[in-house]
């Protein structure tokens, strides 16, 4: 019996130091991810803006940084982390700073005009749009029901074979625009992805810690005196008070 619980214990607590060596595997590869993350975040060069009080601000007003935190929060329902925004450290290389460049970007690409010029008079689906000179209120673009939601003037809302949506597109979500998202999207997975190994190695090394103490105490209660752990006689509560036999 004892032989089986220190074999026993000997195996757990080896399954432990494995789980030990898998978490300090894994921390190793997100802290080098971390530090090529920051790298990427340093060769953008992508900051933020706070005023003197540590408050965001977007064109040095709190309120033009309310309207895209909205975006970010109510229209794409982004989880904001308060503790990624930091005023000693306004270079972008968190996820939630990632996602609100992003929003940024959204935000003044939506609530935009662009101007297009039609140099002839152009009929769309029974619609005349003489020649002259139009401005297209981005946000204002899409199906009633998204434009009434704020949702309107994303790229899928324009009918590029309109006159004045298919310019009006191509001008609003530019390839700048598009390269931009992708940038700073790629930017939000990884730092997203980090914070996940990070979690998974705490984990491991829990388990393996978990492991190796419980193994090593089997194998400490294994090395105890037989006497120790059955008693020479029975004790007296043990023993039921109204016996039959």
């Amino acid at each position: 019996m004892l032989t089986r619980l220190r074999t026993l214990g000997i195996v757990v607590a080896v399954i432990g130091v494995l789980f030990l060596f898998g978490g300090g595997y894994a921390y190793m590869q997100v802290q080098a991810g971390y530090d090529s993350l920051q790298s990427f975040s340093e060769a953008q060069n992508v900051t933020l803006s706070y005023n003197e009080d540590g408050q965001l601000i977007d064109r040095g007003t709190t309120e033009g940084a309310e309207a895209i935190m909205s975006v970010l929060v109510d229209d794409w329902n982004y989880p904001v982390n308060e503790a990624d925004f930091d005023p000693n450290d306004p270079l972008v290389n968190t996820a939630t700073e990632y996602m609100y460049q992003m929003a940024t970007i959204g935000y003044h690409t939506l609530h935009g005009t662009q101007t297009v010029v039609l140099d002839e008079t152009v009929e769309y689906n029974g619609e005349t749009f003489p020649a002259g000179t139009y401005e297209v209120v981005v946000n204002e673009v899409g199906s009633p029901e998204r434009v009434a939601a704020g949702l309107g003037g994303y790229w899928t809302d324009f009918d590029r074979s309109h006159p004045l949506e298919g310019p009006a597109r191509s001008q609003a979500w530019s390839g700048t625009a598009h390269a931009l998202y992708g940038e700073l999207g790629v930017g939000t997975v990884t730092a997203s992805t980090l914070q996940l190994g990070l979690g998974v190695t705490a984990l491991l090394l829990g388990l393996g810690l978990t492991f190796g103490f419980v193994g090593l105490g089997m194998v400490w209660v294994s090395r105890g005196k037989r006497n120790d752990l059955v008693p020479e006689t029975v004790p007296e509560t043990w023993v039921p008070q109204d016996s039959t036999v």
